[in-house]
């Protein structure tokens, strides 16, 4: 049956206009689903990542880091909707300060490097089916952002979801759109070179590319790390942060016991069993910031040497068809991470950052903060922490949607850089100008409750 599950998946997506580059790394990974590969990492077959070098010690010369910078490439993972923010357009457009989206801050931290660096530092981004769009429009806004003629962005592929129970793709005659899934950001490299930029940019002198998501304000270009990256030699980079608690569901990277290599391991990644090796941010104390660096000779060579498909780790999720209804059928979505390239990659290194360079916005927790005078937001679109320490935001299930959460702030976000942490249940509407200061936990009443304008709670 699996052999017609895969003619049929194939076929699909020719269909669909899906490129033959994704299409043979779709069915590589369907080759290992049939086989009964899980992607499973095992506590027994890695070492924890102990000692990278630290940012912080790198020193450098401007000249070395406008040469570096000058050759790199700034790339954007931009294909989510934040729908779990029940958003349903590009979640980078949403707005974050003084009315700047994402993205405006985006490209406001791109041109101010350009200008303090004189580099020519072009913006690319990897958009979906559901982003292009609405991110191109907002993009007609910045003539001045093109270089040369690059594009600005690339778009990612597409697959079908797979039943489990037979492993074809699953039907959804009411929503086809159901059908369909992401491959997961591993798909960047195959996209980079079956669209054509990959030897666009080798052709115009570019050298490596840094790569982050669009909703990490904190990852701006940053010149010591091109030039600790240009200097190391090495085909690939990531950025790791110290883990602490509020880090124990996201991926860490790990020395591979049989060769040596660094790998990323994901929760998906994880035996049940073993979670609790993978949650203990002191046994494996650096955590991804889905943060990267690579070599685009590097890549090319290796992505042309395996035919398109690098072979990165099969994560294999398991969810039904419409997420939001559990009576539709269960179905395999196959999924790569960008950052477990780090392990194809011969003499591949991590580099640990500073906390700042991670802050990304999941939910409408960050997003808060981010809104408040926790940080302020410099000319150059730098974001920078105003307390020693963020205060921990925990806010209600009245509070996840985007537009609940915007009616509950209408005049903004509360002053928060004197706070601990807020805690706020039930319906509360915040006035203008409150102040929040220790650790401050609002309680469901029951009814809508208003903090007026002005209050200092604390």
């Amino acid at each position: 049956m699996s052999e017609k599950g895969l003619r049929l998946a194939q076929e699909k997506m020719a269909a669909a206009g899906v490129n033959e580059t994704a299409i043979e790394v779709f069915t590589h990974y369907y080759r290992q689903l049939e086989e009964g590969v899980t992607g499973i990492i095992h506590e027994s077959s890695i070492l924890p990542m102990t000692d990278p070098p630290q940012l912080a010690d790198v020193e450098f010369d401007e000249a070395a880091a406008r040469e570096a910078l000058d050759a790199t490439v700034i790339v954007k993972l931009n294909g989510g909707l934040g729908t779990s923010m029940g958003m349903d357009k590009a979640k980078s457009l949403l707005p974050v300060r003084d009315g700047k989206s994402f993205l405006d801050i985006v490209v406001q931290q791109v041109l101010a490097a350009r200008e303090r660096w004189g580099a020519r530092l072009p913006l690319l981004l990897l958009d979906s089916f559901n982003t292009r769009d609405d991110t191109l429009a907002a993009l007609a806004a910045y003539p001045d952002l093109v270089v040369e003629d690059l594009p600005l962005d690339m778009l990612q592929s597409q697959e079908p979801k797979l039943r489990v129970d037979d492993l074809t793709p699953v039907e959804v005659p009411s929503d086809p759109r159901l059908e369909w899934c992401p491959p997961g950001h591993g798909d960047l490299y195959p996209t980079l070179l079956d669209s054509g930029v990959l030897d666009q940019l080798l052709d115009r002198g570019f050298r490596f590319a840094n790569v982050s998501n669009s909703d990490n304000l904190g990852a701006a270009p940053n010149a010591a790390l091109a030039a600790w990256f240009a200097a190391s030699g090495a085909p690939y980079a990531a950025e790791v942060c110290v883990r602490t608690a509020m880090d124990r569901k996201g991926g860490h990277l790990a020395i591979r016991k049989s060769d040596g290599r660094l790998i990323l391991r994901d929760t998906a990644q994880t035996a049940p069993e073993e979670m609790h090796f993978f949650t203990d941010e002191f046994h494996h104390p650096y955590f991804h910031t889905n943060n990267l660096w690579f070599d685009l000779t590097a890549l090319r060579d290796l992505i042309v040497e395996r035919r398109g498909v690098l072979g990165l780790p099969l994560i294999r999720n398991v969810k039904t068809a419409d997420p939001k209804d559990p009576t539709t059928p269960e179905v395999y979505q196959i999924e790569t991470a960008m950052g477990a390239a780090v392990e194809v990659f011969e003499g591949a290194q991590a580099i640990a950052v500073p906390r700042g360079r991670f802050l990304p916005v999941k939910t409408t927790n960050e997003l808060l903060l981010l809104r408040s005078d926790v940080y302020e937001l410099a000319d150059d679109g730098a974001l920078t922490m105003v307390p020693d320490a963020a205060p921990v935001v925990t806010l209600g299930g009245r509070y996840k949607k985007i537009a609940d959460f915007e009616a509950r702030f209408p005049a903004g976000a509360p002053s928060l850089k004197e706070a601990h942490s807020l805690t706020v249940d039930g319906d509360w509407t915040f006035g203008a100008d409150v102040r929040i200061t220790g650790d401050v936990a609002l309680e469901d009443t029951g009814s809508q409750e208003v903090v007026p304008d002005g209050t200092l709670l604390g």
